[in-house]
């Protein structure tokens, strides 16, 4: 085991995460990540192009429009992107979990399993062979077949479908994703034994977030600390540890204990990135406070509320947020700083968010920074 300080954890999550511009192609992004979170699919498109520097909002659609990322619920109820061949077997370590702990929603909604089941067919026979539907186009077409999809019943059957593996989304079209048969959208998944896959997942989930104790990796896949500890059991080998005041942290050996490799042009130490909304950066862990202080915490998360704003980082640091205003013909980002920022700090700021208009190839008007004001406690 290997002492380390909690600045060598924040700037080696720094490179785990991709964040220092050492990988070009989005689609090793979620390949190294392994789950991006993407309830809101503009920000998920994001957070992959600003991990490979240079890739556009066009790349990051080819990718899902290819299948070679797949966006569906593979854990903590909760869209994400994944790679496509990877999907099944997450779905078989983290389904079970999440259909017990759904069990009074489906009750209090008069979700059966013989509706669901219902459901099930009537999505197999309209989508197979590669065929597709909107999310209005599938509700309308299990109304049709007598099943009730108001208030929230639609949504959760939808959910229910991908959670199970039968369902995810496709490919884009008019600005929403269609809804496709899983098995034909990823007609050749990968097939892991259970244990080989709980080592799969922690492996994967410390490549693209280590170092980290395995009380993250608990907290982020949800599966419990006895396939946790299970994980760690086949995986060991592969991990080192760096202890931190007493608290184990893993990482693969893959990952050199040695000083960090250059990072790339704009991606230096002091370098500001304009990170998205529900960045892995910050809901990759449970303890948050390697990135940011925890009295900062409600700037970014206001009301508590699970609304994860956009975050500007330097250094590793969340020193404030931005936020993106869409109009008709012109797209405005306006940079918050928690506290004033000097004359010195403004081109970072400016250049990270100039990088985000390249990412969407769209004129795009950065005002003048100004701080936030605290939350009331």
């Amino acid at each position: 085991m290997t002492r380390a300080s909690r600045s060598d954890i924040t700037r080696r999550r720094l490179a785990s995460q991709a964040l220092t511009g050492s990988i070009t192609e989005p689609a090793q992004v979620v390949d190294r990540m392994l789950a991006v979170q993407a309830q809101d699919l503009r920000w998920a498109k994001w957070a992959v192009a600003v991990r490979a520097p240079g890739s556009t909002s066009a790349d990051i659609d080819t990718l899902i429009d290819s299948a070679r990322i797949v966006r569906s619920w593979p854990m903590r109820g909760t869209l994400h992107l994944v790679p496509g061949p990877d999907l099944a077997w997450m779905l078989g370590l983290t389904t079970a979990r999440l259909w017990a702990g759904a069990a009074t929603r489906r009750r209090d909604l008069g979700l059966d399993e013989a509706t669901i089941e219902r459901s099930r067919t009537v999505a197999e026979n309209a989508l197979s062979g590669g065929r597709e539907l909107t999310r209005a186009a599938f509700l309308a077409l299990l109304e049709r077949h007598g099943i009730g999809t108001d208030g929230q019943r639609g949504y959760h059957l939808i959910w229910h479908l991908a959670q199970s593996g039968t369902l995810c989304w496709g490919r884009q079209l008019d600005a929403q994703q269609m809804l496709v048969l899983l098995s034909d959208w990823v007609p050749h998944p990968r097939q892991l034994e259970r244990d080989q896959a709980l080592g799969e997942y922690l492996l994967r989930y410390l490549a693209g977030h280590g170092p980290a104790p395995l009380t993250d990796f608990a907290w982020w896949s949800q599966l419990t600390m006895s396939d946790a500890k299970t994980a760690l059991a086949v995986a060991g080998g592969q991990l080192n540890t760096l202890d931190v005041d007493g608290v184990s942290h893993l990482l693969p050996q893959s990952s050199d204990l040695g000083p960090l490799g250059r990072a790339a042009p704009g991606r230096g130490p002091s370098a500001v990135l304009a990170l998205p909304g529900f960045d892995e950066y910050l809901l990759g862990y449970r303890d948050r406070s390697f990135a940011i202080e925890p009295e900062n915490l409600t700037r970014v998360v206001p009301g508590k509320n699970g609304i994860f704003l956009p975050v500007l980082v330097r250094g590793g640091r969340i020193f404030g947020t931005w936020r993106r205003d869409w109009q008709p013909r012109a797209i405005t980002v306006h940079p918050a700083p928690f506290t004033p920022q000097g004359a010195a700090s403004l081109p970072g700021t400016d250049r990270a968010l100039h990088e985000y208009a390249r990412f969407l190839g769209r004129p795009v008007q950065v005002l003048p920074a100004s701080p936030t004001v605290p939350a009331a406690p």
